[in-house]
């Protein structure tokens, strides 16, 4: 339908050190990766006040913290699946857990505690990615093994200053990374199985989700994973399964695909460095975050209060 946009290279920012990598069998790797290993599997890349990145370690419960010049360290570590996160105002990490549900972690003390566990005294599918409004709103997804085979994950709001848990979607076959455009009249969801990218209206100051739309149709890979925007909306895509992160403009053009040297599993991205012009982004098979210089700044996301 359109044209092959350009391609560039993305140069490694980070690779998980040898000394953190782990070689035995975990649960989480046995089923989500068919029994492959995963001495360190990342996701979810947010960057702190002070310019560090961030990465979460799904099956090992780890938290790396990435300084500005590429040096990793472990920032925290628990007994859980941490895969999406976001920093609040005081400096906590929120997390979406695939095990525990919703969860706090505090860098500053070592400790963690839940959120959310679950909903309607019923335990989450498995939460795996999150973005925070404007006003402190904080949208989270809740995928679990959904999938078109049985598509009943769902997409929760929690409303900033209330604390109440709000279901906005259900039936949809994986619910992964999420962003809102820069107007918050709506939400752009990676559905992972559908190989697609949803727009999701958002009415009612966005308790209400109406006329969802496909967006993007991807083809390849497993599908779409974690999602960025910038200042002009245009939309960072990770196909994860197809080793690329793509820019597709604020009509669904593709206007850049972004490649990297080895792996396929090109999972999630975030925005930062010098004026917010470079994209961050992590290749979970090889444990790497890579960087690219983008067209546009990425748009920041607040921290919330919780």
């Amino acid at each position: 339908m359109f044209a092959a946009p350009p391609t560039i290279q993305a140069e490694v920012f980070c690779r998980i050190p040898d000394k953190f990598r782990r070689h035995e069998m975990s649960e989480w790797a046995r089923v989500q990766l068919h029994g492959a290993a995963a001495p360190a599997f990342l996701e979810g890349p947010a960057f702190d006040k002070d310019g560090n990145l961030w990465v979460t370690d799904i099956p090992w419960g780890r938290l790396f913290k990435i300084s500005p010049d590429g040096d990793c360290e472990v920032g925290f570590e628990y007994d859980g699946q941490p895969n999406g996160m976001k920093f609040l105002s005081d400096g906590r990490i929120l997390v979406t857990d695939h095990h525990k549900g919703m969860v706090i972690c505090d860098p500053a003390n070592g400790k963690w505690e839940y959120w959310f566990e679950g909903y309607l005294l019923e335990p989450f599918l498995g939460c795996n990615d999150l973005t925070i409004a404007n006003n402190g709103d904080i949208y989270f997804t809740d995928q679990g093994q959904s999938g078109w085979h049985n598509p009943n994950g769902r997409l929760f709001r929690v409303k900033n200053g209330t604390g109440k848990l709000e279901l906005l979607l259900d039936g949809i076959p994986s619910p992964n990374g999420l962003v809102l455009n820069k107007a918050e009249t709506a939400l752009f969801l990676a559905v992972t199985r559908a190989n697609a990218i949803w727009r999701l209206p958002l009415l009612m100051d966005g308790a209400v989700v109406s006329k969802v739309g496909t967006f993007i149709q991807m083809s390849g890979g497993n599908g779409p994973d974690g999602l960025a925007i910038d200042e002009n909306d245009n939309l960072v895509v990770c196909h994860v399964g197809f080793g690329a992160v793509w820019l597709f403009s604020n009509r669904g053009e593709p206007m850049l695909r972004i490649d990297v040297p080895e792996g396929r599993y090109t999972t999630n991205a975030a925005y930062g460095g010098v004026g917010n012009r470079t994209l961050f982004f992590t290749e979970s098979s090889t444990g790497t975050v890579y960087k690219a210089a983008m067209p546009v700044a990425g748009r920041p996301i607040y921290p919330a209060s919780v």
